[in-house]
C-alpha cells in the first residue's frame, strides 16, 4: 500500500514538473489561431483606426489574423464585459480608450470591475485633443475663449459626445481649471455634435484632433487650442491651452487588455510585438496627430492607475453622472 502511495506521489510531482516546464513555451506557440480583437465602439472613429493599424501589424508580426470585431453600446461597456467574461487564453483581446477607465465610474451599474477582471497588456498611443469653436464666433485662441466665457457666464455650451468619455473629462478640466461658467451639453456621439457645432447650435467641442481636422482646414469650425503638453505635429500654428492656463493638460489614450488571470508570458509577448509594431505605426500615428506610447506592462498598470485617480477627481469635483 505505501509502494503505491510512493508511486502516485512521484507520478504526480513529476506531472507537476512537467506542467511547470511546459508553461513558458506558451507564448512560443502563441498564437496558432486567429485572435479576436474587440473595439467596443462603432467603426469609423479615431479608436477604430488606430485598432484596425495595430491589429493589421500585429498579423503580419505574429502569422496569424488579428480580426476586429466592433461591439458597441453602453458607453464601451457591453464589448469590455464581453472580454471580461471570455477565456483567459489570449485569443480574446479588448482594445479601448482611456474612456474604458472613466465611464464606469459615472454608471449606476457595470458587468465588471476595471480593476480587477482585465490584465493590462499594453499602452498603445496618446491622443491630443482639439478646442473647435463655431466659426462665428470671435474667439480665436484660449485668451479670447476665456474672455467670450467670462463675459457671457452660463451662456456659452460646450458639446461632450457622451458622458465620461475624455472630451467630456477634458471639457470639465478646463471649465475647472480657468474658472469657467459654460454649459456642457451631452450628445449620443461625436457626429451630431460636431454637425452641431458646424451648423452654429453649439459652441465648442473637445475631441481627438483627428475628428475636427478636416473641418477645420476646410473653415468649417475653428480649432482654437489643442490640449496636450506640446503644440501638436498636424496644427503646429495652434496654441496648447496650457500656454494660457498653464498647468492644464488632457489626452485620449489607447491600449489592450486581456481578461484576467491571462498568463504572464502571453501578455509580455503581446506586450513586446505591440512595441515592435508601435516601430512600425510611429510615423502613420503622427501624421493623424497621435502619440505612439509603448512601455511594458508594469509601466502601463502604473499609468493606468494614476490616470484612475486624476479622472476619479474630475468626476467627483464635477458630479459627473450618466443618466
Amino acid at each position: 500500500m505505501q509502494t503505491k502511495k510512493r508511486h502516485l506521489i512521484k507520478t504526480v510531482l513529476c506531472a507537476v514538473a512537467a506542467c511547470g516546464a511546459a508553461a513558458p513555451a506558451m507564448a512560443d506557440t502563441y498564437p496558432s489561431k486567429s485572435v479576436r480583437m474587440i473595439i467596443p465602439f462603432p467603426p469609423g472613429g479615431t479608436l477604430d483606426v488606430v485598432g484596425r493599424m495595430l491589429a493589421q501589424q500585429l498579423g503580419e508580426q505574429m502569422g496569424q489574423s488579428f480580426v476586429v470585431e466592433n461591439r458597441p453600446g453602453g458607453n464601451g461597456t457591453i464589448g469590455a464585459a464581453a472580454v471580461a467574461r471570455s477565456e483567459a487564453d489570449g485569443y480574446t483581446l479588448l482594445f479601448n480608450a482611456s474612456t474604458f477607465i472613466s465611464a464606469p465610474m459615472t454608471m449606476k451599474s457595470v458587468l465588471y470591475d476595471t480593476d480587477r477582471d482585465f490584465t493590462p497588456v499594453a499602452s498603445v498611443a496618446k491622443a491630443p485633443m482639439s478646442v473647435s469653436i463655431n466659426k462665428d464666433l470671435p474667439i480665436s485662441d484660449v485668451k479670447s475663449l476665456v474672455a467670450y466665457a467670462k463675459a457671457n457666464p452660463g451662456k456659452m455650451t460646450f458639446a461632450v459626445g457622451s458622458i465620461g468619455s475624455a472630451g467630456h473629462l477634458a471639457t470639465e478640466l478646463l471649465r475647472r481649471s480657468g474658472n469657467l461658467d459654460f454649459m456642457i451639453v451631452p450628445y449620443r456621439g461625436t457626429a451630431p455634435a460636431l454637425q452641431d457645432l458646424i451648423g452654429g447650435r453649439i459652441d465648442g467641442f473637445i475631441d481627438p484632433i483627428l475628428g475636427s481636422l478636416s473641418y477645420h482646414q476646410s473653415g468649417m469650425l475653428k480649432v482654437v487650442a489643442v490640449t496636450s503638453e506640446e503644440r501638436a505635429g498636424n496644427l503646429p500654428d495652434v496654441a496648447t491651452v496650457g500656454e494660457t492656463i498653464p498647468g492644464y493638460a488632457f489626452y485620449s489614450w489607447y491600449g489592450l487588455w486581456g481578461p484576467k488571470s491571462l498568463p504572464d508570458d502571453i501578455a509580455a509577448r503581446l506586450n513586446g510585438e505591440v512595441g515592435k509594431a508601435l516601430e512600425v505605426m510611429g510615423p502613420a500615428l503622427k501624421e493623424q496627430g497621435l502619440l505612439s506610447s509603448p512601455g511594458s506592462i508594469e509601466e502601463f498598470r502604473q499609468f493606468q492607475k494614476q490616470e484612475m485617480d486624476r479622472m476619479k477627481k474630475i468626476i467627483t469635483e464635477g458630479n459627473i453622472r450618466a443618466e
